[in-house]
């Protein structure tokens, strides 16, 4: 039996960027060698339904989703002090394959105007195929897992889409046993805060999208070999335990390395706000929010052994340090300087933190705040 969250009509699906057949090479058309389309078919096959739930329950969590993005808005307006007077939108609640087809369409939108290798067409069309099979199952793999998501150059008009996926939202709350109101308007929170904080701060999607960019377009990681460099990756594989982190940063120029840093930084400062603004909002709006939020950490640090070898070859757990670094930067300076203090932040690229200064918020006070 399908699911019953499987139904394109629980949210309003972006068309796809091209409409190539299947075996053109759709990523000569966008930026880095990726054939998009079989991309967005290997993720939409594989991702799978999702868990089967009472038609009642789907259609009430569905419907509940839809109008708690925005109330949860709201309440991160309160905390934070941004956004007044920007309409309060709704998200697009979907399910697992349609958020596939969205973040398949994102990573093309971002990196339309990276900088292609000068190749043969035959070379390309071999790598754009296997890119688009690689991107394709890293996206199904986050598709089973990933609750929500912010878009800031998804939608029609390319101004942004908030994304809850309702099949993984179950999921999740089920394995938690916690409220299922609470919790989904916990997940709102989080998500509610990556719309604000791009829609709030005009600079920051431009900075995002060009750094994005020049990251992809630097070219000069490719003049060292990945065999030159074994060597130092078995070391460093050694030495951190099988950081993927670590390891991208290894197989990365300098000038590659400075944009890296920035990225991660900003993403870090991103993640770690909207926890800790999910939290902030407290017990009167989120009544169950100590269990779920005590009970959330663990489930994010378990999992099988070779679920958690994947996250680590993926990259998921670097995010999950993020999330946790940038909630302790978050509060730290909150607690120093007060919300507005922290809103210093937002001013301009110069006042964000470096990753330095994430792991020592004293560094970011003693700069912005002197």
């Amino acid at each position: 039996m399908p699911s019953l969250f499987a139904q394109r009509s629980v949210g309003t699906v972006r068309p796809s960027i091209d409409d190539k057949q299947p075996g053109h090479d759709a990523g000569a058309d966008h930026g880095l060698p990726v054939d998009w389309e079989l991309a967005r078919r290997t993720a939409v096959r594989l991702v799978g339904a999702g868990p089967d739930a009472d038609r009642d329950v789907a259609r009430r969590l569905v419907e509940r989703l839809r109008s708690d993005a925005a109330v949860a808005e709201g309440h991160v307006r309160e905390v934070t002090g941004m956004g007044h007077g920007l309409p309060l939108l709704p998200a697009d609640v979907v399910d697992r394959p349609a958020w596939a087809t969205a973040a398949v369409d994102g990573m093309a939108a971002l990196t339309a105007d990276a900088y292609i290798p000068d190749i043969s067409r035959v070379t390309r069309a071999l790598t754009a195929r296997t890119a688009g099979l690689q991107v394709g199952g890293l996206v199904a793999y986050l598709g089973g897992r990933v609750l929500g998501q912010y878009d800031p150059f998804g939608g029609a008009d390319g101004e942004g889409r908030l994304l809850l996926v309702a099949p993984n939202v179950h999921a999740a709350q089920q394995s938690l046993d916690v409220p299922a109101v609470d919790f989904g308007l916990w997940v709102c929170l989080h998500e509610a805060t990556h719309r604000l904080q791009f829609t709030a701060v005009p600079w920051l999607r431009p900075f995002f999208a060009e750094k994005v960019s020049r990251l992809l377009s630097v070219a000069e990681a490719a003049r060292t070999t990945v065999f030159d460099q074994l060597p130092d990756i078995v070391r460093a594989l050694r030495d951190t335990r099988g950081d993927s982190l670590a390891i991208v940063e290894l197989l990365q120029g300098p000038e590659q390395r400075a944009v890296l840093d920035k990225l991660l930084a900003l993403t870090t400062l991103l993640e770690g706000h909207a926890d800790h603004v999910m939290d902030a909002v407290g017990p009167s709006v989120v009544p169950s929010v100590a269990t779920i939020r005590a009970r959330f950490t663990a489930r994010r640090r378990g999992g099988g052994i070779v679920d958690r070898v994947l996250r680590a070859l993926l990259g998921v757990e670097a995010k999950v340090r993020q999330y946790a670094v940038g909630s302790a930067f978050t509060s730290h300076v909150v607690l120093a300087v007060g919300m507005d203090g922290f809103n210093k932040v937002w001013e301009s690229p110069e006042t964000l933190p470096t990753r330095a200064e994430l792991a020592e918020p004293g560094q970011w006070l003693r700069r912005v705040h002197p």
